[in-house]
C-alpha cells in the first residue's frame, strides 16, 4: 500500500497542474474559502482507476490558502480493500487531532487489556463534533466501509461546515454515499491534453511533433490507445523517454505484450487489476469473458448477457429472472467502471458498452493466465492449452494446434473464415458446444454449414447471420432436436418461415429473426418478375457465376418464391409459438395466420 501511494504522489504532481484548475475544482466541491457554516456534506469523486481522482483531490487537499486556512481539522486516509478498523481510527486521531492527541489517548486506556475501537471512536466523534474539518477518504470500495466509517469516525450533528470527500471507482457505491448532484463524474484527459502531457512526459515538444508527421501519427495512436487515462499516458510516457521516436511504434505494436512483461509498467498492471481482484466471484468471470470481442469494439448488452446466461454464469434470484440477474451484473460493472458506456437508449438505458484499450489488454493477459479464454495472437504463440474450454477467432487467425475440438464449449468468430476451420461450422468435431457466436463473420455462411446443427446437442445460444454473410434460407427441421437452445438469434438471413419443430424448443427464451430487405435479382414485392427469373434459373450454373454468389442467388430466390405476397421483413412463426413458456423476448415476426389467397385479395 506504501509503494502505491507513493506511486499516486509522484503522478499526482504530474499531472494536476495540467488538468484541473485549483478554482474550477474547489468551487465543483463547494469547498471555498467563503463556505457557511451548515451540516457536514459528503462530496465523492468517481472514475475508472487511473483516471485522477486522487491527483484532484491531492490537490484540492494541500490548498493551504484555501483547505488549511478553512478547515482547522485536516486528514487523508487511505481506505484499503482489507484496512484495520483500530489503526485506521489511530490515523484519524493522529491526521485530526495531532500525534499528541494520540498519545494522550492510548495513555488514557493504558490500563485496558486491549484498546477496544468505541474507545477511540468516543473520543474521536467528541473532539470533533465543534471542529470545522475536512477529510478525503481515497480509494473507497465498498458499502460496508463506508457505513462503518461514517458511524464509527464522525459526529452526527457536526454544523460547522465540515466537508468529506470520498474517492471511489463504484458510481452505486458513490450514490449510496451521498446526494446525486454531489456525485463528481471525473472525465477523461481532453486530446489535447493528453497529448501534452504524452509530450512532457517524454521530454518532447509540440514543436518536434509539428515537423514530424510520423511522430505525430503514433502520438495519436498511443493516446488513444491509453483512451485518454493519466496514469496509462504517463506510465507509458515514462518508458517512452527511454527511446528513440523512431522505436515509439515498435513499442505501441508489443503494448499488451509489454504490459505483461515489462517491470516498469507492472503499476500500471496493478492499478487495472486491483478493481478486477475486487470484484466478486459471479462478477469475475462475466469480466473476463469480454475478452472475447475484439479491441474497440461495441458490445451489444443483449448479446453478452444472453451469452452470459447459456455459459451459466448468472445465478439464479428469487423474485426475478434470469435476464433481470444478467441485466444487474453488466450496471453493476458499468457502476464499478470495468466497462463504459456507449450507446443509451431514449429511455436511459445502456443498450452497449466498450472495454478500455488498456484494460482490455490487462483482461486478455489474465484470461490466458487463467486459461479462461484463448485468443490466437500473430506473435505465434497459437498454442491452446488442453483444457481450454472459451475460443474467439479473430480475423482469419487459427490454432496451430490440432486442438481437440470436442471440448470446447463457446466458440466466437470474427471477420474472416480462420485458416484451419475448413470444415463444416455444425460439425461433430464440436458437439459438446453451448455458444455459437457468428453474428460478426465476414465469410459466407451457407446453407449447407447449418444442415447439421442437431448435432449440436448441447448448444443453448446460437446467433448468425448479417447482411452478405449469411446465405441461409431454411433453418433444418432438425432445429427441434436443441432442447436445450436458450437464444436463437438471426439477423438478416433469407430465412422467410420458421419450421414448426421450433415449438419444442421449450428452453427457447429469445428469439430474434429479421430477412434481407433488399433482393438484387428476385424481388419479393414483384411476383410477377420473380417468376420470369425464375425461367433463367441454369444461369446460375454457369461457370461465370462464382460459388459465393450462386449461393446468394439460391437463397434469394428460395426466399422470394415463399414469400411473394408479403409485405413484411419480418419472419413468420408457426402457431405452435404460443407454447413455449420460457420465451420472453420475440423481435421481428411476422404472426398473421392468412392464407396466400388471403393475402391476395387483401393486397387487391
Amino acid at each position: 500500500m506504501k509503494k502505491k501511494d507513493e506511486l499516486l504522489k509522484v503522478w499526482a504532481e504530474q499531472i494536476h497542474d495540467l488538468s484541473y484548475d485549483i478554482e474550477d475544482c474547489l468551487d465543483e466541491f463547494k469547498v471555498s474559502a467563503n463556505v457557511n457554516n451548515g451540516p457536514t456534506k459528503v462530496i465523492c469523486v468517481v472514475g475508472m482507476g487511473g483516471l485522477g481522482k486522487t491527483a484532484l483531490s491531492r490537490k484540492i487537499f494541500e490548498s493551504k490558502e484555501d483547505i488549511g486556512k478553512n478547515f482547522p481539522c485536516n486528514a487523508w486516509i487511505t481506505v484499503s480493500q482489507s484496512f484495520n478498523r483500530i489503526e485506521l481510527l489511530k490515523d484519524m486521531i493522529r491526521q485530526f487531532l495531532g500525534s499528541n492527541s494520540l498519545d494522550q489517548v492510548l495513555q488514557e486506556l493504558q490500563g485496558k487489556m486491549v484498546v477496544q475501537i468505541p474507545h477511540l471512536s468516543e473520543y474521536l466523534r467528541k473532539k470533533l463534533k465543534e471542529k470545522r474539518y475536512f477529510v478525503v477518504l481515497d480509494d473507497l470500495w465498498s458499502l460496508d466501509a463506508w457505513n462503518w466509517i461514517n458511524d464509527i469516525a464522525f459526529p452526527k450533528n457536526n454544523n460547522k461546515g465540515s466537508r468529506i470527500v470520498v474517492t471511489t471507482r463504484d458510481v452505486g457505491l458513490a450514490e449510496k454515499c451521498t446526494a446525486t448532484s454531489l456525485v463528481y463524474h471525473l472525465e477523461h484527459l481532453l486530446m489535447n491534453d493528453a497529448i501534452t502531457l504524452l509530450l512532457r512526459k517524454t521530454n518532447r515538444t509540440h514543436e518536434d511533433m509539428g515537423t514530424n508527421k510520423n511522430m505525430q501519427k503514433i502520438v495519436e495512436q498511443i493516446v488513444n490507445r491509453c483512451g485518454r487515462l493519466p496514469l496509462a499516458i504517463l506510465t507509458i510516457g515514462a518508458v517512452l523517454a527511454t527511446k528513440q521516436v523512431l522505436e515509439w511504434e515498435k513499442f505501441y505494436k508489443q503494448l499488451p505484450s509489454e504490459l505483461e512483461s515489462n517491470p516498469s509498467l507492472q503499476a500500471l498492471r496493478r492499478m487495472v487489476t486491483l478493481g478486477y481482484n475486487h470484484l466478486p466471484s459471479h462478477l469475475k468471470s462475466c469480466f473476463l469473458y469480454l475478452s472475447i470481442f475484439p479491441e474497440d469494439f461495441e458490445i451489444k448488452r443483449s448479446r453478452l448477457v444472453d451469452r452470459w446466461i447459456a455459459e451459466g454464469f448468472v445465478r439464479a434470484k428469487v423474485g426475478m429472472t434470469t435476464k433481470d440477474v444478467g441485466d444487474s451484473y453488466f450496471n453493476e460493472l458499468i457502476n464499478r467502471s470495468m466497462i463504459q458506456r456507449s450507446r443509451v437508449g431514449i429511455e436511459g438505458k445502456i443498450k452497449s458498452c466498450r472495454v478500455h484499450d488498456i484494460m482490455r489488454d490487462i483482461t486478455v493477459s489474465i484470461s490466458r493466465e487463467e486459461n479462461f479464454v484463448f485468443l490466437p495472437v500473430h506473435d505465434g504463440s497459437n498454442l491452446a492449452q488442453e483444457n481450454t474450454r472459451h475460443i474467439a477467432l479473430h480475423g482469419s487467425m487459427s490454432c496451430k494446434t490440432g486442438l481437440d475440438w470436442s471440448i470446447i464449449r463457446s466458440l466466437a468468430i470474427f471477420g474472416d473464415r480462420p485458416n484451419n476451420l475448413a470444415h463444416t461450422i455444425c460439425s461433430n468435431k464440436f458437439r459438446m458446444l453451448r455458444v455459437l457466436d457468428l453474428e460478426d463473420v465476414k465469410f459466407l455462411i451457407t446453407q449447407k454449414d447449418f444442415n447439421n446443427i442437431a448435432l449440436l446437442r448441447h448448444l443453448k445460444y446460437l446467433s448468425f447471420g448479417r447482411i452478405f454473410s449469411s446465405c441461409i434460407y431454411t433453418l433444418p427441421r432438425s432445429i427441434g432436436k436443441l432442447h436445450g437452445l436458450q437464444t436463437l438469434n438471426m439477423s438478416s438471413t433469407y430465412i422467410a418461415t420458421l419450421p414448426t419443430e421450433i415449438s419444442k424448443l421449450q428452453c427457447l427464451r429469445t428469439l430474434r429473426c429479421t430477412r434481407v430487405s433488399n433482393n438484387n435479382n428476385f424481388s419479393i414485392n414483384h411476383p410477377v418478375k420473380c417468376l420470369t427469373n425464375t425461367m433463367c434459373l441454369p444461369n446460375i450454373f454457369t461457370p461465370s457465376v462464382s460459388s459465393d454468389n450462386r449461393a446468394k442467388q439460391i437463397a434469394e430466390l428460395h426466399m422470394a418464391t415463399k414469400s411473394c405476397w408479403s409485405e413484411s421483413y419480418s419472419v413468420k412463426v408457426p402457431k405452435g409459438i404460443g407454447k413455449l413458456g420460457e420465451l420472453q423476448i420475440l423481435e421481428h415476426v411476422d404472426i398473421r395466420r392468412t392464407s396466400t389467397m388471403q393475402s391476395k385479395n387483401w393486397r387487391n
